[in-house]
């Protein structure tokens, strides 16, 4: 896959250490390049959101078992089934413990499909989408930096590992506030999802995208408000565009950026 980007110039950014300060500068991989596609991120968004979807139906009996039978006409009655030696109604629709109109069935396709190339391509604009500002913001994200995306060196991942120092680095960096925002919208569910372990809705954070996640650092992390931790193997579209938007306010560790250029290595950028 050949993509020509219009953009001779190449991207630095500053590589902080543990107490945010630039300690080298790096070109940014050539998969941060790649024009934002947002019509396709929202396509393999929902293709990988509904394969994790459960299929359900109804069971073709359900609501059928009785004896009840309409009583027929001129009998100033409604020409419900009813159970026999009584008026109560059953197994039409509109009646209690009837059947349902129209089932959920087994059959039905719940899983929208995609091509891999597309899911590729899809994956690496929802990656370049977190090195845009404007896109960052229209998301909703709360931070001070004025360059993105953020680029941690990788020795942090060893080096921190309390949150009190984690708290201190984010807050140099500029981005703890959008934490604080995502804690201050934690509410509980409408509907009757409240009664299905999904009580309570917290907005999404910070995405930190580390070499691995089984790191002091990534355990210090992981439990704020609205924050996921992902390897840079493991990224997906649905880390990078929770809900099928792009742009999600993410940081990145110098080893990670190196294993995504090894991901996305059969998409050839061209910089013209």
């Amino acid at each position: 896959m050949v993509i020509v980007v219009n953009n001779s110039a190449k991207i630095e950014v500053d590589v902080f250490d543990k107490n945010a300060q630039p300690k080298e500068k790096t070109e940014l991989p050539l998969v941060f390049y790649i024009p934002i596609r947002k019509d396709l991120i929202r396509r393999a968004f929902h293709a990988e959101f509904t394969a994790g979807l459960q299929p359900k139906g109804r069971d073709p009996m359900a609501g059928k078992r009785t004896p009840a039978e309409s009583l027929g006409v001129g009998r100033g009655l409604a020409r419900v089934p009813r159970v026999p030696g009584t008026s109560e109604g059953a197994f039409a629709p509109m009646t209690v413990g009837g059947r349902v109109a129209h089932p959920i069935k087994t059959e039905e396709k719940i899983v929208e499909e995609i091509n891999k190339k597309e899911r590729l391509l899809a994956t690496a604009s929802a990656v370049a989408a977190t090195s845009s500002i404007e896109f960052v913001k229209k998301r909703g994200h709360k931070f001070t930096s004025t360059a993105l995306p953020i680029v941690l060196d990788s020795s942090i991942e060893k080096e921190i590992t309390k949150l009190s120092e984690a708290k201190e680095l984010l807050k140099k960096l500029g981005v703890w506030e959008d934490v604080e925002r995502s804690y201050s919208r934690i509410r509980i569910r409408s509907g009757k999802g409240k009664m299905r372990g999904r009580r309570y809705i917290e907005p999404k954070s910070l995405l930190f995208v580390l070499s691995s996640i089984n790191t002091p650092f990534a355990k210090a992390v992981r439990n704020l408000p609205g924050v996921d931790v992902v390897s840079a193997n493991n990224l997906s579209i649905l880390h990078l565009a929770p809900g099928g938007v792009p742009g999600r306010l993410t940081i990145y560790t110098k080893d990670s950026l190196l294993k995504l250029q090894e991901r996305f290595k059969n998409i050839r950028v061209v910089l013209r």
